[in-house]
């Protein structure tokens, strides 16, 4: 499409409903479905126009028949792209939130009315687009969105569109749910290991690599050779294996204000690394941040998504190389 006929669309779309952002669920009616015909719907308009004109010059009415047969066809199309879309309701958006840089995947779930199967939907998003059937009146979709910052994702207007069942038209509708989505902060690729943990409450915890014994315990499958306790397993008669403990430190603090040297948005970015490091050791961490209630010490998946969520929602600033605040 030419960028000044794009240009028009667009324009043309902020005068379609809805005008504003709407609460789920959303169920389409004949009021907000939009239809035209499409390039090969013209062409077959002009083609039946040609048909009509020669067979009344012509006086055949054989063709005249066959041209009358083939546009009711395409009326009856009409109806039949119209009602792919009407009665369709979507009950509900979702998606987990993902570092900023990394495609987003939108679930969308859809239902029919009175049960009916859907086929052939289209779903677009700012030219990313997933096709969307109903089977036995309900269906889902993934559409991928990129994601460039933190924060929340605004997702803006849905267009929800069908060519069937013959291709001549384009029914088409919007969708403008006031549901955001969460971005997390993309995490520092490279730095520092994690800090220290603080306080007293060191404890060990068992690690093949550890340095000191803890316990003997029965062998089991795929425990390595050089673990096995040669002497002791003699002197019972059956196979012990050496388990080793290794010292964890403390809970760990992860504190805004210990990352005073590094610009605003580079401190968030190693606060969400530290996060996910945390995380893959199992360690017990707390994070600080300004004009915030401190968040843990704890661990696991809701802790994370807690520390993730209040970073991805730290204030933005205009210049990137502000020191402190």
């Amino acid at each position: 499409m030419p960028p000044a006929f794009a240009s028009l669309a667009k324009r043309l779309a902020l005068l379609a409903r809805p005008r504003r952002p709407e609460s789920l669920p959303v169920e389409f009616n004949r009021h907000r479905i939009y239809i035209l015909p499409t390039g090969f719907g013209w062409f077959f308009a002009m083609l039946l126009l040609a048909m009509g004109i020669g067979a009344l010059n012509y006086n055949n009415n054989p063709a005249l028949l066959l041209g009358l047969l083939l546009a009711g066809a395409a009326n009856t199309s009409l109806f039949a792209a119209h009602l792919q879309l009407s009665g369709l309701r979507i009950v509900a958006i979702d998606a987990q939130p993902v570092p900023a840089g990394m495609a987003l995947a939108l679930r969308l779930h859809a239902r029919a009315a009175r049960g009916r199967g859907r086929r052939g939907l289209r779903v677009d998003l700012a030219g990313n687009e997933a096709r969307l059937s109903l089977v036995e009146g309900a269906g889902e979709t993934v559409l991928m969105i990129p994601t460039t910052q933190r924060g929340w994702l605004e997702l803006g207007r849905l267009r929800i569109s069908t060519t069937r069942p013959l291709g001549l038209a384009r029914a088409w509708t919007y969708l403008w749910p006031d549901t955001p989505l969460l971005v997390y902060p993309a995490p520092e690729a490279h730095g520092p290991p994690l800090p220290q943990g603080r306080g007293e409450n060191a404890r060990a915890r068992l690690h093949p690599a550890g340095e000191d014994m803890h316990h003997l315990r029965a062998y089991r499958r795929g425990d390595a050779r050089r673990a096995i306790a040669w002497k002791p397993s003699a002197r019972r008669g059956a196979l012990l294996v050496r388990e080793y403990e290794q010292p964890q430190s403390a809970d760990i603090e992860l504190d805004w204000r210990d990352l005073s040297a590094l610009a605003y948005e580079d401190r968030i970015r190693r606060l969400a690394r530290w996060v996910d490091e945390a995380e893959r050791e199992g360690r017990r961490y707390r994070l600080l941040l300004p004009g915030q209630p401190a968040l843990g010490p704890a661990r696991g998946v809701d802790h994370r998504h807690a520390c993730l969520r209040a970073l991805a929602l730290m204030p933005r600033l205009e210049r990137d190389d502000v020191r402190s605040r």
